[in-house]
């Protein structure tokens, strides 16, 4: 029996890299998007959101079938259940990468340098997601620890990003709109990160039983 419940474990584990993966794609491809101009980049993006939705109802559901047909001891239990509340931040990081996805196709490829700035808060934010996950397979503390400050990174582009844009609005008011637009885009990263310091919350509670956002 319990031979059958680590199997079933180590393929939730799978499953959660999967979905992981696939949102740091989502979040890749939304930044070179933007960087580029790339409507059909975004577009593609838009449609990635279709696979995140279902991979979150394949994981619901094999959590819940673990916890009601198997006898998880309370270890087990808070990793099944931190993973439950992991896919829901993960599944709203794949609904913020589309909705960069729609800004970028409203702006319709238009770009300038400040997206240079959003393109390495992106990548911040991807790290966060990488290692969160990474956090979870692993059980390691320190690696979630280091993801809830690295948090703190991706607040610093925000507010650099927000100050350069309201020099831009200053200084261009005709580009206001884009602007806007531009902040728009930056809050959407931001926010991501702070879906990954969820994550990261989540794996502490895994292992320690203590969770650091109560």
């Amino acid at each position: 029996m319990r031979n059958r419940f680590d199997e079933q474990l180590s393929q939730l584990n799978k499953e959660m890299i999967e979905m992981g993966a696939m949102c740091e794609e989502m979040i890749a491809m939304a930044a070179k998007a933007l960087l580029g101009g790339d409507m059909a980049l975004a577009r593609k993006v838009r449609s990635e959101g279709i696979g995140i939705d279902q991979m979150e109802r394949e994981i619901e559901g094999r959590c819940l079938k673990l916890l009601l047909h198997q006898q998880p001891v309370a270890r087990d239990l808070r990793q099944i259940s931190a993973a439950l509340k992991m896919i829901t931040d993960m599944e709203r990081i794949g609904d913020q990468a589309e909705d960069i996805a729609e800004i970028i196709l409203y702006l319709g490829g238009h770009s300038m340098d400040e997206c240079k700035l959003i393109e390495e808060m992106a990548k911040a934010t991807i790290k966060m997601v990488t290692d969160s996950i990474d956090a979870y397979v692993k059980k390691d503390v320190a690696l979630a620890e280091a993801v809830i400050a690295h948090d703190d990174i991706v607040d610093d582009y925000f507010n650099r990003t927000k100050c350069a844009i309201i020099k831009l609005i200053a200084a261009e008011p005709d580009d206001g709109a884009f602007a806007l637009d531009l902040l728009m885009i930056a809050k959407y990263f931001e926010r991501i990160g702070d879906h990954a310091t969820n994550i990261a919350e989540w794996v502490i509670y895994s292992v320690t039983g203590v969770h650091k956002g109560a």
